[in-house]
């Protein structure tokens, strides 16, 4: 088989799950947007529901819709991006709740689905999504008349737990949703960690349910092995792969596998990577080209028939921090042609 393998370890999903629950009183949901953060949202939905879970998250309609044929009626899915021109049916038909940011979202869904389940979502400051202090003002009455299932709102800071910003949006989310008497939802995984103050009535793990950061100490939920296509011996003063970007500097032993920046593997690696061989780390060399990567095994004193990219001893953190990024940024990139595997006890 030429095309790496990306196994997902749903058993450390669920786990993840509950250690973030077990950290507050509140309903804890699960935010499997993007494909569960690229790791298979109907495996993922189907495993966490049958651990409990029976809130989940979705960025648009046309995930929501997926997600729900994965869980068939009962869970309620929650789309961030509200109530979308063209949505209509899609939220009707498949019972999605959008998460209304507007006045225009609002009237929208009022008039096209009167009596169906919405929720409100709140800017506090983080000028992305939801509704301002004034128009919420506005349309506050008119909203809570028909009767959210939710309000929420989203930390912009909360990997930062110092970070000024955050008690400031809590404060906010506090003057525009006390006595309201609606289920209120601020912390998604970093608002978790940052205390029982950000919990409310829901919090929406999304990062922490993989153990990438903020949330390091959970279980990785990933391993992704690539196969080794050939060995080749370079004399010193050989270069390797495009630019000549690199040069044996030694009688080398150079094994290219079968991964590129087409899989995933940002191009931004270049120069930083390294790969694994049971607990024995290999520099990659050269550029990473599109389907191909070329890695230095001379210190192996063996050919290997795979590498291992990500596993115990290099997580997703570990390469977004080589290539200059965020934990999110490595798991979504993950391409689908990436042969996913899954395992659950």
């Amino acid at each position: 088989m030429s095309s790496g393998t990306l196994t997902i370890d749903l058993d450390a999903i669920v786990a993840n799950w509950r250690v973030l629950a077990a950290q507050t009183r509140a309903e804890c949901g699960a935010v499997l947007k993007a494909d569960a953060y690229g790791t298979g949202a109907a495996r993922a939905a189907r495993a966490l529901a049958r651990a409990g879970c029976r809130r989940f998250f979705v960025a648009m309609a046309e995930e929501g819709a997926a997600l729900r044929e994965a869980l068939g009626p009962g869970p309620e899915i929650g789309v961030f991006a509200g109530h979308m021109r063209g949505d209509t049916d899609m939220i009707g038909d498949l019972g999605l709740t959008p998460m209304l940011n507007s006045l225009e979202q609002l009237t929208r869904h009022f008039e096209s689905l009167p009596g169906h389940p919405f929720g409100i979502q709140l800017d506090t400051g983080m000028n992305r999504l939801g509704m301002e202090w004034d128009e919420w003002a506005a349309v506050a009455e008119v909203a809570l008349a028909q009767g959210p299932a939710l309000i929420m709102s989203h930390l912009a800071c909360a990997d930062e737990p110092d970070h000024p910003m955050n008690p400031y949006q809590l404060d906010l989310f506090h003057q525009m949703t006390d006595g309201l008497g609606v289920p209120r939802s601020l912390a998604a995984t970093g608002g978790i960690l940052l205390g029982p103050d950000y919990h409310f009535d829901l919090v929406r793990p999304g990062i922490g349910l993989h153990g990438a950061a903020p949330f390091a100490g959970g279980h990785p939920s990933v391993h992704l092995a690539l196969p080794v296509v050939q060995c080749r011996d370079l004399a010193r003063g050989e270069v390797v792969g495009y630019g000549n970007s690199w040069q044996a500097q030694r009688p080398s032993r150079i094994a290219t596998v079968s991964a590129g920046y087409a899989d995933g593997i940002l191009r931004a690696l270049s120069g930083r990577l390294r790969l694994w061989h049971g607990d024995r780390p290999c520099p990659a060399v050269g550029r990473i080209s599109m389907d191909l990567i070329t890695v230095d095994v001379t210190d192996l004193g063996e050919d290997p028939e795979e590498l291992t990219l990500i596993g115990p001893h290099q997580g997703v953190d570990d390469l977004a921090a080589a290539a200059g990024t965020i934990g999110y940024e490595i798991l979504t990139s993950l391409s689908p042609r990436l042969v996913r595997r899954y395992h659950a006890a």
